[in-house]
């Protein structure tokens, strides 16, 4: 019997990393966090105010035997190990195991690992550690915000404008999607003119005229231009540079979603969804085995364990001209560099070679991680670029080209250029002072194009630069804002809704400090500061406390509630207006004079099924009648069974079941009793019956 236990988030993860540990190991699944703050105290916050803030945790609903089921399996063991993930969401997971779970007298270790690799696991358990408290208490201080936050103003646009929630990251990402969409309307179309000379094989651009940027924004400029055009063009200049193109870093988080996002259509929650099977193991051959490092990260750090095995692949693979090595590519001063970039655990597990054991998302995904890894630490290619200056009187015209020289990391990477990495070989071949002649001028009409609007990647794009929340929150803030029906994904674009709308503007007048930019960054900052161990965790909540409430309160008093809009009618029932309201299943139009009368109009298509009326009075109530329903929800969900019409008042469902005949008697509905015969429904008004026959 195994009397070492280890826990992990995954129930996945926990089946490969047991095969690697052996039978001295049991190995048993959290699934998560077990506990969370609870909805008791002032305000529901779960937090004791009034002794430091201090937090009230209670064991989630759904965890309940599962913390029992860990309880009974800790009883035989000696040692345990918190393998939770690597970061700070993990580290509090595995603080709240040890301080939940029964383990006195026993040997507690934290273990922490990148990969789930055999090796790694190895490794890990070879170099157990103790839980850094001082993330746990910057994942703790962070909950206990958010919580406020949204608690406070979930409640109160609830109350005010029937908004369903705000939130510290949701609410700043929401902003930025109402922000462009302003943007986006004030902008005034203008028109422009290009100006083109086409000669023999080629085009050139007017770049300057009379020493200036060339801009014609009407075209009586444009034609100004080509009026003072001579009939002769003369080469001025014909200029070639060698340009370096490096490769990028290795993934991050939020640039796998992004790259995700616009190579393969994938949504962020998506993608990570992927990535978390990538991780987490695929069977290959006899053995499940983790294929990519940890995915929420925002580090770009490459190990010297796997850039001296991906340089001997590229050897290998491409020849020593393609070797390069681990670039120190600039980091972001907010990074946590706990753990690695994302990449694969072997630089020998070529994407063609796994191929079969993949799904194809899996596949695409697993070949964009490890070409972007091994890319990283190839030799940049080389371009020629070379850039034409013609003259002509007063314009300046100009044509630029590019041929490659060396390929270098494009040689792997060149599936996932982009366009302004191809090269373009329509160079002419010009020389300096050579005399051309154009075969025609052109003048190209233009119209300047608003900003365009956010698609998944430029948000997280945004957010990222911006600093607004961490990498693996934003898949879960983009799916938050979804759900909340604060914008719509139209033609893979957001658009604020007219609710989302003004749950910015309400915010945006009360509480502009807590949904801006600069406070979202400059708390990841605080945090990161009480991870180092560089800030206290109560005097921030304090501080925040302090300033926060008086202006919920000062909200909670002048924020103007916003009535429903009226549709236009009288309800039919009592003569009140109706008016356009909100539900769990979308918009729908119902009386104002709710909850007295409640009426709600009908839609198209929609009306509610009405239950088969048997004309059987309900033996119970004595004033129902006994109908035909269709259960909806649980096991016996499309199930048929008899009941009383008179349901909430009069519970009676009916002791049997339905059948497709009809009585021969009265025409009424056979139905077949307990004692299996079969009677009419009306027992006591017909009273047909009869055994019941075998089906042959």
């Amino acid at each position: 019997m195994a009397d070492k236990l280890v826990i992990v988030e995954s129930p996945s993860k926990s089946k490969t990393i047991e095969q690697y540990l052996g039978k001295d190991y049991q190995v048993k699944s959290s699934k998560g966090h077990i506990r969370d703050l609870a909805i008791s105290g002032v305000g529901g916050l779960g937090i004791d105010i009034e002794n430091d803030f201090t937090p009230v945790y209670k064991i989630l609903p759904d965890k309940k035997s599962l913390v029992k089921d860990l309880n009974q399996a800790l009883k035989n063991v000696k040692e345990v190990y918190l393998a939770t993930d690597p970061d700070r969401e993990g580290e509090a997971i595995s603080w709240h195991l040890l301080d939940t779970l029964d383990v006195k007298d026993k040997i507690v270790k934290r273990v922490i690992f990148n990969e789930i690799t055999r090796d790694a696991i190895l490794q890990a358990f070879k170099e157990p550690k103790a839980i850094d408290y001082d993330l746990v208490s910057s994942q703790e201080t962070r909950r206990i915000l958010d919580r406020i936050i949204g608690f406070k103003l979930s409640k109160l646009l609830q109350s005010k404008i029937k908004s369903k929630s705000a939130g510290r990251v949701q609410s700043a990402a929401l902003k930025l999607i109402v922000d462009k969409e302003k943007e986006i309307e004030r902008f005034v179309i203008e028109e422009y003119y290009e100006i083109y000379a086409v000669f023999e094989d080629f085009e050139a651009k007017l770049s300057k005229y009379k020493g200036k940027l060339a801009k014609l924004p009407t075209i009586e400029k444009a034609n100004e231009v080509v009026n003072s055009l001579g009939e002769e063009y003369i080469v001025s200049s014909v200029e070639t540079q060698r340009k370096t193109i490096f490769s990028k870093p290795p993934f991050i988080t939020s640039t796998l979603q992004q790259d995700a996002s616009n190579k393969y259509g994938l949504s962020s929650s998506k993608t990570m969804q992927i990535a978390q099977r990538l991780y987490e193991g695929i069977h290959i051959g006899n053995e499940t085995t983790g294929l990519i490092t940890y995915m929420r990260t925002d580090s770009i750090r490459l190990s010297e364990t796997f850039t001296n095995q991906a340089s001997t692949y590229i050897l290998k693979t491409y020849g020593k001209d393609y070797v390069g090595h681990a670039k120190k590519f600039k980091t972001k001063n907010n990074v946590q560099d706990a753990h690695e970039a994302i990449r694969p655990t072997s630089a020998f597990r070529t994407p063609e070679s796994i191929k079969g054991f993949l799904t194809k998302e899996e596949y695409n995904l697993y070949y964009m991680i490890y070409a972007r890894a091994i890319a990283s630490i190839m030799k940049p290619a080389l371009n020629d670029q070379t850039t034409i200056s013609i003259e002509n009187n007063d314009a300046l015209f100009r044509i630029t080209g590019s041929i490659q020289v060396f390929d270098g990391y494009l040689k792997l990477y060149s599936k996932f250029n982009t366009p302004d990495e191809e090269e373009n070989s329509n160079i002419p071949k010009v020389v300096e002072n050579q005399i051309l002649h154009a075969n025609e001028v052109k003048k190209i009409q233009n119209f300047t194009t608003p900003p365009p609007r956010f698609n998944e990647a430029r948000l997280i794009k945004e957010m990222e630069e911006l600093g607004i929340g961490r990498p693996s929150t934003y898949a879960q803030t983009i799916l938050t804002i979804k759900n909340r029906r604060y914008v719509s994904y139209t033609e893979k674009k957001f658009v604020p809704t007219e609710q989302g709308t003004m749950t910015i503007e309400k915010l945006d007048e009360f509480f502009h400090e807590f949904i801006s930019v600069s406070y979202s960054k400059e708390m990841e900052d605080v945090l990161d500061k009480i991870a180092s161990g560089d800030e206290l965790q109560l005097k921030v909540i304090r501080d925040f406390y302090n300033y926060f409430i008086p202006l919920v309160e000062n909200a909670s008093k002048d924020m103007v509630k916003e009535q429903p809009k009226e549709t236009g009618e009288l309800c039919p029932n009592c003569g009140h207006k109706m008016v356009f309201r909100q539900g769990k299943y979308g918009d729908f139009e119902a009386c104002s004079n709710f909850p007295k009368c409640k009426y709600i109009k009908p839609q198209p298509g929609k009306e509610k099924e009405q239950p088969l009326d048997t004309g059987v009075v309900c033996p119970e109530c004595k004033t129902g009648h006994i109908v035909l329903r269709t259960a909806r929800k649980g096991k016996n969900r499309g199930n048929q069974f008899y009941a009383c019409n008179n349901y909430p008042k009069c519970k009676f469902i009916a002791s049997y079941k339905p059948t497709k005949e009809l009585c021969p008697t009265c025409n009424k509905a056979l139905v077949e009793m307990p004692d299996l015969s079969i009677k009419c429904i009306d027992f006591d008004g017909c009273g047909y019956g009869r055994p019941k026959i075998k089906q042959e």
